[in-house]
């Protein structure tokens, strides 16, 4: 009997029962703990994993520029400029070289991140927008995992991660002047040609254009600033705007090709380039006085207009003259002696001596001007900057500021426009054509009021002296004559 009420006492009593449920969920907590970290380890090889697809997919599109070695670019970039690690996964840690991913190249995106990205695949250099890496999927062991699927009798969870990324490219451009003018060779840089001078010539329709000829892009593609000065223009009316205006003309716009039109245009002529240099003519006559079309703060040029009887110099008009005693700037000394046809060298050495002996009396004011813009910025300078009235030449027929115009820029970058430097060896232009990449963009200073050339039809000849890159797929900001960026950035 006795050991019959040990019994049932024992089953009755709960003292320790604690124990077993602290033990079972020991089990369990230290379970969870150790699959923490398999779970863990495969998080953070996928971060790893995404953050170099999306480090190699920007190297890729930032390439992305339409030339025809585009894509050549973008693959060696992103095999050879991205390296990165990973810790977990199977293989070698570090990430590095083509052999870690896959990279295509398309020119459209679908509408939705949910679509896949079967349409839009080119292998066309010049349609690549985007680049997609996909990163070889990495296994990471489960080292705890795999004991709670064997009990559990679970099946086995997935232990391979990978990584996919999208980015592109795409240039945006800002107060640009509509011109683009075709390069001698597709190597051919603003930066290393700095004080170089060229001769651009009007191309027209038809024939195949050469080193040096220039044309307009379209300016229906362009999104001009509705509250600058070309607002509500079309037509010949909107060109000569956008060619000869000051102020914010443009928006910035996307820009991966662009679109030409021929040089030789109707509405467009050599009046729309020269308000700059304080000549209103032609189409341009009833702009002498509006601010929205000044001329630069230095416009020695060699040429003057009749005196008035009050002995005040007249604007330059149909009867125009060359100066008595000034000269504009000089051309480079092999156009005067024939060795160059459209391209020059920046020597200028020659004419520069001649312009000091003429303006001023033969003592150089300005002996470290090297380029002929350092020369016309330091001559602006000198007589008290942009904004001043004080002559540049003193007793002469012309002094170097405007004398037609009531208005004067306060922009010593006036006389700068930007044009859209085209490989059209590789890209033939015949007048129109469409989605043109652009090698870069070039700043270029006119060194003189431009021209016809006497042929029939007549062309345009614009000197202008290379200041330096622009932007665009070259490099380089620009000044207030034009700003252009280069925007990378990851779609997926």
């Amino acid at each position: 009997m006795k050991l019959l009420r040990n019994i049932s006492k024992f089953g009755r009593d709960e003292a320790g029962a604690l124990l077993v449920f602290w033990a079972v969920s020991l089990v369990m907590i230290f379970g969870l703990v150790a699959m923490s970290f398999d779970f863990g380890r495969l998080a953070s090889t996928q971060s790893e994993l995404q953050s170099y697809a999306d480090t190699v997919a920007l190297a890729a599109a930032g390439e992305l520029d339409g030339n025809s070695d585009a894509i050549t670019r973008a693959t060696a970039a992103a095999a050879n400029l991205i390296s990165d690690t990973q810790a977990f996964g199977s293989g070698g840690q570090a990430l590095g070289g083509g052999g870690d991913y896959t990279i295509d190249f398309f020119n459209t995106l679908p509408p939705s991140d949910l679509s896949g990205m079967a349409a839009g695949q080119t292998n066309d250099p010049r349609d690549a927008i985007y680049a997609r890496v996909v990163v070889t999927p990495k296994t990471v062991g489960f080292t705890f995992a795999n004991v709670f699927y064997t009990l559990s009798g679970q099946p086995r969870g997935n232990d391979q991660v990978g990584a996919v990324a999208v980015a592109g490219y795409t240039q945006y451009a800002c107060d640009v002047t509509p011109l683009m003018f075709c390069l001698p060779d597709p190597n051919y840089k603003a930066d290393a040609n700095i004080g170089d001078m060229i001769l651009l010539r009007s191309g027209g329709q038809g024939a195949a254009w050469g080193p040096g000829d220039f044309g307009f892009l379209d300016p229906s593609k362009i999104a001009v600033d509705d509250k600058g000065p070309c607002a509500g223009l079309k037509g010949s009316k909107l060109d000569q705007c956008l060619i000869g205006a000051e102020g914010a003309i443009t928006q910035c716009f996307a820009q991966r090709g662009v679109d030409t039109e021929p040089g030789q245009k109707v509405g467009i002529e050599d009046a729309v380039f020269n308000v700059r240099f304080d000549i209103y003519r032609a189409t341009m006559n009833g702009k002498k006085n509006d601010p929205l079309y000044p001329p630069a703060p230095n416009v020695i040029k060699g040429i003057v207009g009749k005196k008035k009887g009050g002995g005040g110099a007249q604007c330059i008009g149909g009867n125009e003259q060359v100066s008595p005693d000034t000269v504009g700037l000089p051309r480079d000394t092999c156009f005067a002696n024939g060795t160059c046809s459209r391209y020059g060298n920046g020597n200028w050495a020659a004419g520069r001596t001649n312009y000091v002996a003429v303006n001023y009396g033969g003592t150089d004011p300005h002996p470290g001007a090297t380029t002929r813009y350092e020369y016309y910025l330091a001559e602006i300078a000198a007589a008290g900057g942009a904004g001043s009235g004080q002559s540049i030449l003193s007793g002469l027929a012309e002094t170097g500021r405007p004398q037609c115009s009531n208005n004067q820029s306060s922009d010593p970058e006036r006389r700068v426009v930007i044009a859209a430097a085209i490989d059209c060896n590789a890209n033939p232009v015949q007048g129109r054509t469409t989605n043109i990449p652009v090698k870069e963009f070039f700043r270029v200073f006119m060194t003189e009021p431009v021209g016809k050339d006497g042929a029939s039809p007549p062309n345009l000849d614009l000197w202008v002296e290379v200041v330096g890159s622009a932007g665009g797929p070259g490099s380089g900001t620009g000044g207030t004559s034009g700003i252009f960026h280069d925007v990378v950035q990851l779609y997926r």
